[in-house]
């Protein structure tokens, strides 16, 4: 099939090469020239593992272009996706984006003859397919719906893992007016051997929001359980979440022990970030409010995030006496491993807290070497170009994303290039390392009092 996507942000590209992928002709549409110019060149304007090398196949059997056309991109089309960003301002959703390339699909329509379907796939908040996509279709083209289709297919991408989620989905959600739209946008899919649901429009809306928010609501859970951990002598929230874990509801098949994708949510950590997680929950939360409902579980998963980076900086304030003058290393910037995305990272709340305190930081992940785009930060903070020179002289060294070169880094030796040993574990990743003597290693969700106590005497006198 020939299928047009609006806006080539981290689910529109993904989407389109992964499109290309299987057989289809993609024209990918962006207002970006120095965008459109570099998908064209084969180089991706984010990190998504695999996403090059793909991206360089599609483009060189013909599969995939880049234009700044929409008219034209739409013309030759079968299927219009729109994947442009809705962000949030004041913590609701901003929906011009999708207003705006609605429009333009619509112009578009107006001199293309046969059946077209627009599918959206931008997060939205229910209700936005079926009225504001809708009404501004129909006022531009001149067409009621029936005459074109329309459809609501929600992403389920995880960074860093984008190009296995799609090429091996657990569901696809299609969203439909009609049959007839589903039935063309379930053409695209063919090859999938996966659920297939067919539903409502508003209802597809609303099954992305509740899965971000189900993610969300499992990982301030064990965030608040390691709270308790934290103030609880003997309790280590890796060992009670651990117990948790074995439920057979949650990792048992037909008697047969399985560790599912989802339990990864059930652990303990510094707080959950990127793009999808804080922005969706917030935007439901908005949403609820706007119907006269109270999210007051939705609220509280925030506030136990919001918490987690203050805690976090806490412990070393309390393991070094006080965070004035010190030197810090940052371990992680990316809200997770295998991407480099940082919006609504820990690590940057992390980093604020620490500044706040009058401490310096060394920040260094494998991602950057220096400030991230668009990321204004103070002169107190400095980017290293490697693990070691973010540790030297450090009086402290905070681990904040998960990043296998931090679990395979040379642990003997690293610690001695600090001034102070002092090794904060924001992810609990670095548990079985065995630390050489002088190394005192602080998790989160635990109390050991005895060994705080005695962290804090050797650190004075070090």
């Amino acid at each position: 099939m020939h299928i047009t996507i609006i806006g080539t942000g981290y689910v529109g590209l993904t989407t389109g090469v992964c499109l290309a992928g299987i057989g289809h002709q993609v024209i990918c549409v962006d207002v970006m020239p120095e965008r459109v110019a570099a998908i064209n060149e084969a180089r991706s304007p984010f990190y998504e593992p695999g996403l090059d090398e793909m991206l360089s196949s599609a483009l060189a059997n013909g599969r995939l272009r880049a234009t700044t056309e929409l008219a034209s991109a739409v013309a030759a089309s079968e299927v219009t996706f729109i994947t442009v960003g809705t962000p949030q301002i004041d913590g609701d959703i901003d929906l011009s984006y999708v207003s705006a390339a609605a429009r333009q699909i619509g112009s578009a329509l107006r001199d293309v003859s046969g059946y077209h379907v627009v599918a959206v796939k931008s997060t939205v908040i229910p209700g936005t397919t079926d009225t504001l996509v809708r009404n501004m279709i129909e006022e531009t083209s001149g067409r009621a719906t029936g005459e074109f289709g329309l459809c609501m297919n929600p992403e389920f991408l995880r960074e860093g893992s984008a190009i296995d989620d799609f090429n091996n989905p657990d569901r696809i959600v299609i969203g439909q007016w009609d049959e007839k739209s589903g039935r063309v946008l379930a053409q695209l899919y063919e090859s999938f051997d996966c659920p297939m649901v067919f539903t409502t429009l508003r209802n597809a809306e609303m099954v992305k929001y509740a899965s971000n928010s189900l993610l969300a609501t499992l990982i301030s859970f064990s965030n608040e359980i390691a709270a308790l951990c934290e103030v609880t002598p003997d309790t280590d929230v890796d060992v009670v979440l651990g117990g948790v874990h074995l439920d057979r509801r949650l990792s048992g098949v037909n008697g047969e022990r399985i560790s599912p994708g989802v339990l990864s949510f059930l652990r303990a950590g510094c707080g959950f970030g990127g793009s999808c997680l804080p922005k969706d929950v917030n935007a439901l939360r908005a949403y609820a409010r706007q119907q006269s409902v109270t999210p007051s579980l939705l609220d509280a998963v925030m506030a136990i995030n919001a918490e987690r980076p203050a805690r976090l900086v806490r412990l070393a304030e309390d393991a070094l006496g006080s965070l004035e003058g010190a030197t810090v290393a940052l371990l992680g910037l990316a809200f997770k491993a295998g991407t480099d995305d940082v919006r609504e990272s820990p690590a940057l709340a992390v980093m604020n807290h620490l500044l706040s305190k009058g401490a310096v930081v060394r920040s260094y992940d494998p991602i950057f070497t220096s400030a991230p785009a668009g990321l204004r930060v103070d002169e107190n903070v400095h980017f290293c170009h490697t693990l070691r020179e973010a540790l030297a002289g450090a009086d402290a060294a905070l681990v904040i994303t998960g990043w296998p070169e931090f679990a395979e880094a040379d642990w003997k030796t690293l610690p001695g290039e600090m001034r102070r040993q002092l090794i904060i574990d924001g992810r609990n990743f670095l548990r079985d390392v065995s630390w050489p003597q002088g190394v005192t290693y602080l998790t989160i969700g635990r109390m050991p009092e005895s060994a705080i106590v005695k962290s804090v005497e050797e650190l004075a006198a070090q």
